[in-house]
């Protein structure tokens, strides 16, 4: 079975080496080079640095508008491309070639968070349960039938850095099965996916990591922890700028205005919300590293109130 993989950042790599134990990946598409760090270097995607690994050949067109890039993909005559995270949208004329289709390991449980951050936007809004949806895809964004999937309940202390690990490795299990299936002739069976229950998951704007202390105390916590370790929540303390990497909301009562410092100790640092208090316990100064909130206090005594 010849496959060609599609796919761009981290959470594509595990699905890429599963694709390659189930079958002949013929080729890697994956987006160009993009500049990163100080030096504003030219760096290539971890799939690209994985398949150069594997001794794949890796190709990298800035899009399929180009008539040429969807022949040269024709040329392949792949049986089947699997597509994960890649970042690109694939025209008809793509989602045509493979005898099979395209398939797409997708981070959620479809309808629900179709879209470009589904791990982040599922923490946010304080789901208790995810998992990863092997789908046929289509031209609508997200919409194709369900072929595969797993689910996995979120831990309330979960973040979105671990939450993604977990769903890349639960997206390559997923992903293997289906390809053990087609090689052994059982074609899993789609499923269309339900009108109702239909959510987007937009993708992150550093913007919304502005945290609003008028708001319910449970809403930003689940903010903090969808955020990190990307955009990183941040927050106005006693009138300093602060990064929020670890917090715990409070059910308490109080009669104080929002983003008043309730308590300060070594278990953190209470902040008055709408609703609740937001205890900080893990925080990071602007040009400083993430401190502990006793740490952290050690530099502001006059926190504690």
């Amino acid at each position: 079975m010849r496959i060609v993989f599609a796919g761009t950042p981290e959470f594509a790599v595990p699905s890429l080496r599963a694709a390659a134990t189930r079958a002949e990946v013929v080729a890697v598409y994956t987006q160009p080079d993009r500049p990163a760090g100080r030096g504003r270097g030219l760096v290539a995607s971890p799939v690209k640095q994985a398949a150069t690994e594997m001794g794949i050949e890796v190709r990298q067109p800035a899009s399929f508008r180009d008539p040429g890039a969807v022949e040269a993909l024709r040329a392949l005559q792949p049986d089947l491309m699997v597509v994960v995270a890649y970042g690109l949208i694939l025209p008809q004329a793509v989602l045509d070639i493979p005898a099979e289709g395209c398939w797409n390991v997708h981070a959620s449980l479809l309808p629900r968070w179709r879209g470009a951050a589904p791990i982040q936007r599922a923490i946010q809004a304080g789901d208790a349960e995810t998992g990863v949806c092997l789908m046929q895809m289509e031209r609508g964004l997200d919409t194709g039938p369900v072929l595969l999937e797993q689910r996995t309940a979120i831990a309330p202390d979960e973040t979105g850095g671990q939450l993604h690990d977990r769903l890349a490795e639960m997206g390559a299990w997923v992903l293997a099965d289906g390809l053990g299936l087609l090689r052994a002739g059982i074609a899993p069976v789609p499923r269309l996916q339900p009108a109702e229950g239909v959510t987007y998951a937009h993708k992150l704007d550093k913007a919304e990591a502005r945290l609003d202390w008028a708001r319910p105390a449970a809403e930003l916590a689940n903010t903090v922890r969808a955020f990190n370790p990307w955009p990183v929540a941040e927050a106005a303390l006693a009138g300093e700028r602060v990064r929020i990497h670890q917090a715990m909301a409070l059910d308490v009562e109080h009669a104080a205005g929002p983003g008043t410092v309730l308590a300060a100790g070594r278990d953190g640092i209470d902040i008055a919300c709408g609703e609740g208090a937001l205890r900080l316990q893990l925080v990071q100064r602007d040009g400083g590293r993430p401190l502990a909130a006793a740490d952290y206090l050690n530099g502001r005594p006059g926190l504690v109130p």
